[in-house]
């Protein structure tokens, strides 16, 4: 990019920096966006196939959910990054429906790209899309339905709709009674309102059996063993110890030298070591512990104490996991063993050691605080388990959120059709070029029902015309049943989901949509600098110096 001035070209830009602007920018943008979308599009839906993703290590990843095939793509591209955003905001936001979100962001730029090609221009487009988004919202608001923490039915179909095509078909029915019991364990209701915090639940995988002998524990599980074979496997009514430094002596901070001249030097010295440990392992005795978690290591002669004194130990738990065993147990974290109380012990009716899959694990079972609850998974190989680890953390979600929002909104493409169909009978009412806008939005939600009907290998625009028929007829509700292709009403078939999860999505897609309209120019510059590039100058420099801007 050169000015001109007295005959002296100016530099603005630095030399090799690439820009593009006004159209040509739009539709690289649009194309790269619809690009992403398109890759997670086949997911969608109970019919929906599988991605198999490999990362640069050579890990496999096997899924079904949109944001886990985003986050583990290698994106590149700048609009298509946002598309990926998209799908992480709604993961973040409800857990589910992120394919859905990605789907209409693209479609909506598919859309606008129509449009532009009209002339209408992107500022007027984009007027419309939040037109149209904001009256989606209100829209949704008259189709949702209330459900509370009691309708235990609705709640398992809520959790069975979210996990629906990610491999966890087959085992639905256990895994959404896992899942709901689980968050309705977990709720605290302040003030009316009811809040789920997710960090409450606790999941372990183990490979070996079968993916319905998952169960749910109403306490902790912790993947460990306890640290010396002499140690009781079980303690009743456990009073328990959660250390957060290691158990053995302190190094001296300064470089101290002993000069032992004689055996019985060499004896004294060793004793008194083993005095000091034993004093460490009497205070936690005095204190009326009866199980120690730690979180860093147990020295061996303590080990050795502490199983004649009786006491179950575990070593190097996770400090998430000593978080939730606080939490659980009601006990404090202590950080200094000179001063252990018997205040600051947790308490649990049974600490046992089990054999789970050939390894054996720590169950704490019930605690003080019951609202701390652990999902045990089981499957026959670690994809497996993996797989189902996904669905079952989008079922927990969308379980949270409803229990939360007590607002629910039937699935199966009804939503989409029905908005659909509204939308375009708001943009008739509008004068003014942003009616093209809320049109072009209003058929980008029928992407989701042809999706639907294209995965189940069903004639899309054949049941997108059943559909919009049935709506007409005034069958809100109506959407396809993609295993028979009938249209049926889901609201009975139990097919439903959070209204968050489609809201937060039609908002997410349509503002991103926007935010990529609005660019009109794109400068990207170069990543080397001008010349030669550290790399080329490597082998000139001396050994022991790194590359320019190498550490």
């Amino acid at each position: 990019m050169a000015g001109q001035m007295a005959g002296q070209p100016i530099f603005i830009l630095r030399e090799g920096s690439q820009r593009t602007k006004g159209r040509d920018a739009q539709s690289n943008n649009i194309m790269a966006a619809k690009a992403v979308a398109e890759a997670v599009r086949t997911t969608l839906g109970p019919k929906g196939m599988d991605k198999m993703l490999v990362d640069s290590l050579g890990d496999v990843v096997i899924t079904n959910d949109g944001a886990t095939i985003l986050k583990e793509m290698d994106i590149e591209h700048p609009a298509a990054k946002m598309i990926v955003e998209v799908s992480k905001t709604q993961d973040d936001e409800v857990g589910d429906g992120t394919t859905t979100a990605a789907v209409i962001a693209g479609e909506l730029l598919k859309k606008a790209e129509e449009l532009i090609e009209q002339d209408v221009h992107p500022t007027i487009i984009a007027s419309g899309y939040r037109l149209a988004s904001e009256r989606a919202a209100d829209i949704l608001q008259t189709l949702s339905k209330k459900v509370t923490i009691n309708d235990e039915a609705i709640l398992l179909n809520i959790a069975g709709t979210a996990m629906t095509g990610k491999g966890a078909e087959a085992t639905k029915d256990v895994l959404s009674r896992i899942a709901v019991s689980a968050i309705k364990s977990i709720v605290d209701t302040t003030d009316g309102k009811n809040k789920v915090e997710m960090d409450n639940i606790n999941v372990e995988k183990k490979v070996g059996a079968r993916i319905e002998e998952s169960e749910l524990i109403t306490g902790m599980i912790i993947d460990k063993e306890r640290v010396h074979s002499n140690m009781p496997k079980k303690v009743v009514n456990a009073k328990i110890a959660l250390i957060n430094i290691a158990i053995e002596l302190k190094e001296t901070e300064v470089d101290a030298e002993i000069s032992i001249t004689s055996p019985d030097q060499l004896q004294s010295f060793l004793d008194q070591e083993e005095k000091m440990i034993r004093s460490i392992v009497e205070k936690i005795v005095a204190s009326g512990a009866t199980v120690v978690f730690c979180q860093k290591g147990i020295d061996d002669m303590a080990q050795h104490f502490l199983s004649k004194s009786g006491i179950f130990a575990v070593r190097r738990v996770k400090k998430s996991d000593m978080q939730k065993l606080a939490r659980a147990t009601g006990g404090r974290l202590i950080t200094n063993l000179d001063e252990i109380t018997a205040e600051d012990l947790g308490k649990a009716q049974l600490v046992e050691e089990k054999k789970v899959g050939g390894d054996e694990m720590t169950f704490i079972t019930g605690c003080e605080n019951p609202k701390a609850v652990s999902i045990l998974l089981r499957g026959g190989t670690e994809h497996v388990i993996d797989n189902i680890e996904r669905a079952l953390h989008d079922a927990l979600r969308v379980v949270g959120v409803a229990i939360e929002d007590e607002t629910l909104v039937a699935g199966g493409g009804s939503p989409e059709v029905e908005l659909a169909l509204r939308l375009y009978e708001y943009a008739a009412t509008l004068s003014g070029r942003e009616q093209l806008a809320v049109k072009a939005f209003s058929e980008a939600l029928e992407i989701i029902p042809r999706t639907l009907a294209e995965n189940a290998g069903l004639d899309p625009i054949d049941k997108l015309m059943e559909l919009r028929a049935h709506h007409e007829k005034g069958s809100k509700t109506a959407g396809l049943n993609v295993y028979t292709g009938e249209i049926i009403d889901m609201w009975e078939a139990g097919v439903v989901e959070p209204l968050r999860v489609k809201t937060q999505a039609i908002n997410a897609a349509a503002e991103s949509a926007v935010m990529i309209l609005r660019i009109d120019d794109i400068i990207a510059s170069t990543r080397a600098p001008a010349g030669p590039s550290g790399a080329d100058m490597m082998p000139n420099m001396p050994p022991g110096m790194g590359g320019m801007g190498m550490e």
